[in-house]
């Protein structure tokens, strides 16, 4: 049973993986067997990452940058399981946007995805095999005040991958997506810091708590192991109970 979610001679690529939730996906990846490529706009960083990581690889370039991303998959060369991890926040009231602000979160959380999958499509197309699993978010479904920015590129997000199944299962190609839930994460620290907010979340949440990064790791290695061979198209909610509730 165990060899389901072996990914011994497969590389991953996670993309925004020098820091939270990808870095602890980046290691689960690894502990499975996989050589993981770790990816960030900074070389040292990514360096200095897959130097902390048995078996990884730094790969640096800016996943928003449609060259960049030709050239960092082609230098990589063979890419078997792709997770599309970068992302960002800014959560503030809709009205208060700037168009600026508002591309620059569709470009970090959303377009990053499409350049990366559209980049590895082909070589997956031509092997007839390929994973590819996108960090969606509990608020791909669910509303809240002052991320609708946010939950707007994390709902498309979700389609995007639907989409990505709809056009790829049948070259054996399985693309899902994890939504984590409320992670204690830098990007999530003034939150974390907000009394009230942890009152509300411990309310809301039936588990009751903030989960730690490394609780997302079974879920992304699931999706990219031979276990989720005919699993696709799917939204797997890591979240504590969160969306499962009123």
């Amino acid at each position: 049973m165990t060899s389901l979610f072996d990914l011994s001679g497969r590389t991953a690529l996670v993309t925004g993986s020098t820091r939270g939730l990808g870095l602890a996906l980046a290691r689960a990846l690894a502990a499975a067997g996989a050589r993981v490529a770790i990816n960030g706009r900074t070389a040292e960083t990514c360096e200095a990452r897959a130097a902390e990581i048995e078996g990884a690889i730094a790969a640096p370039f800016d996943v928003t940058d449609e060259d960049a991303v030709a050239a960092g998959v082609e230098r990589l060369g063979r890419v078997d399981v792709l997770v599309c991890n970068a992302g960002t926040t800014l959560r503030r009231p809709l009205e208060q946007f700037t168009l600026e602000e508002w591309r620059s979160l569709l470009d970090t959380n959303l377009t990053s995805a499409f350049l990366c999958a559209r980049a590895v499509a082909p070589q997956m197309i031509e092997r007839r095999q390929g994973k590819i699993v996108t960090v969606c978010s509990v608020m791909s479904e669910l509303a809240r005040e002052t991320v609708g920015a946010y939950g707007a590129t994390k709902g498309g997000l979700k389609m995007l991958t639907r989409g990505m199944c709809a056009d790829w299962a049948r070259f054996n190609i399985q693309a899902n997506a994890v939504a984590p839930g409320y992670f204690a994460t830098e990007l999530n620290e003034p939150l974390q810091h907000d009394a009230a907010f942890g009152e509300w979340l411990r309310r809301r949440v039936p588990a009751g708590r903030w989960a730690e990064p490394d609780e997302l790791g079974g879920a992304v290695v699931f999706l990219a192991s031979p276990a989720s061979d005919f699993v696709n198209g799917q939204i797997l909610f890591v979240d504590g109970g969160m969306s499962a509730v009123v």
